[in-house]
Parts: structure tokens; sequence; C-alpha cells
């Protein structure tokens, strides 16, 4: 059983400090959030709350990705980091294989490329990037990256990017891992298309169950089933160990403790009250697995 901590909007000061007592706590790794920018207006277009409204503010911290995982990676020496999940279709997959490459080169492959289509329109605008056309654009990416990633001189005749030969240098070992974001039947379909792995939007305990039997229908239908696959599944339940030993028998082999904000009720907290909860976490949890 894998247990991953939610650091979305943890102070980013903070963050390094954490990493280091995640590890030691025995986390297998940090999920971090990602938005390009917030708007100061935008529509309640939230896909997973009620009425539609995100739970995130404008001051909410949403450090550079590449940034945050490398400063982490340097103070530790397992654990794991990615995205909970990075909206690909608005960045250039050029600076995204770039990226990639070097954090997995500098954490010694523990980096692991979280992905989203996204679902604030006003971002896409923003960037004047086709919000209609997201979905494509990040399975485009996601072939660019590949190509790219072979460290070979490549070329990529696309429908949204188009390139002559070119080389990436310094290229990865091995080719971060690409987990697929969502809830949609669609984020479903293309995590087990071409994804590494899932990571879940907040999954009910009772929703687990069907949730990896669809996941593993679809991969067999794709011809996908032989090769290794994470289900990162939040679990929309307070932590409770009997709880995750009940989903353990039903096939969780991956979950996501809860972001700070959270787990603590509080907008801010101090470093301690964060070490305080991880501690509790692994203490009442991670250690009877």
């Amino acid at each position: 059983m894998k247990f991953w901590q939610a650091i979305t909007w943890a102070e980013t000061d903070q963050l390094i400090d954490i990493a280091r007592f995640a590890e030691e706590m025995g986390f297998h790794g940090l999920m971090s959030g990602d938005h390009a920018v917030y708007p100061e207006s935008i529509i309640p277009d939230y896909p997973y709350s009620e009425n539609g409204l995100p739970p995130m503010q404008a001051d909410d911290e949403y450090p550079d990705q590449t940034a945050i995982f490398a400063a982490m990676a340097a103070v530790t020496s397992k654990l794991l980091f990615t995205c909970g999940v990075y909206v690909l279709p608005l960045r250039n997959p050029h600076e995204v294989a770039r990226a990639s490459a070097t954090l997995a080169v500098l954490s010694d492959n523990r980096f692991v490329l979280g992905v989203g289509v996204g679902w604030m329109k006003e971002e896409f605008d923003i960037y004047g990037v086709d919000f209609r056309a997201r979905g494509k654009i990040t399975d485009e990416i996601i072939d660019v990256l590949h190509k790219l990633w072979t460290g070979e001189m490549v070329e990529h005749h696309g429908n949204y990017f188009n390139f002559p030969r070119v080389q990436l240098s310094p290229a990865p070992t091995a080719n971060p891992r690409i987990y697929i974001g969502g809830s949609s039947g669609i984020a479903l379909r293309r995590a087990a298309r071409i994804g590494d792995g899932y990571i879940g939007a907040g999954t009910a305990p009772d929703e687990v169950a069907p949730l990896l039997e669809r996941l593993e229908v679809l991969r067999r239908e794709y011809g996908r089933e032989h090769l290794p696959f994470e289900a990162m599944l939040g679990i929309t339940a307070a932590p409770d160990l009997a709880l995750f030993q009940r989903l353990v028998d039903k096939g969780l082999t991956s979950t996501v403790a809860p972001p700070f904000q959270y787990a603590l009720g509080k907008k801010q907290s101090s470093l301690d009250e964060k070490k305080r909860f991880m501690e509790m976490y692994a203490e009442s949890i991670i250690r009877h697995f």
C-alpha cells in the first residue's frame, strides 16, 4: 500500500521541510496542485462540487512545479513527486519535456508527471488555447513527450504542434511515468489508453471497487492490462485504519492523505502543525501496512 501526502496550497516556504519529514514518516510521495493563472473572476463551473464553486481562492499558493520538485528531491532520497494535476494543454510540449527530463535525471527517476485537461476556461482564454480542444491537445502533447524523451533526433507534424528534427538533451534514463487525472468517462479512457496511472478527484469508499474495476476493464479493452499501472485514489472519508484495510481487500493499492487545509481545518497552518498531522497519519495508518 502506497501513501501519498497532498501538499496542495501548503505554504511554499515550508515545502522543503515537509518533504524531509514526509520521507522520515514513511510516505511514498508528495502530490501538489497546479493552476497556471487564477483570474479575478471565473464562471462557477468546477466539476467536483455541487454548486460549481472551486475550493481554492486567488491567494492560495500554486508554486512552479519544476522548482518545488527539484528543491524537494534535493533533500530526499526515496520520496516521489507528482502533481494532481498539471494542466497539460496550457503548456508547450518542448518545455514540459525538458523540465520533466531534467527532474527525472536530478531525482533519480522519482518524478511522476500527473496531468489533466483542466476545467477553468478562463485560464485557456488567457493563454490563448482553445478550451474545446484541450483533450485532443493533451493527447498530442503526450505523444510529443514520448518522442522527445528518447533523446534522439525526432520530428512531429500534428494538428496542434509541428516541428522539424530536434533532439532533447539530457534525456531521461527512463521515461517519466504519466498519470492521468479526472473523473469523467473520457478521463478514465485516456488513463487506460495512454496513462501509466490514474489520479482520482476524490473517491467515496463504496465507489473504490467499481472505479478500479472500470479502469481494469478499459485497460483490457486497450490491450494494456499487462503493463504496470497505479491508481491513486484520495478517499472522501476520514482517515481510518479499518477503512483502509477494507479498501485494500477491494483492490486499493495507493491513496492520498488530504491537503493540510482539509486535515487541519484552517487555511494556513504552521510547519509543526503539519508535522503533527503527518506523524499521526503515519502512526495510526502507514505503520500498519
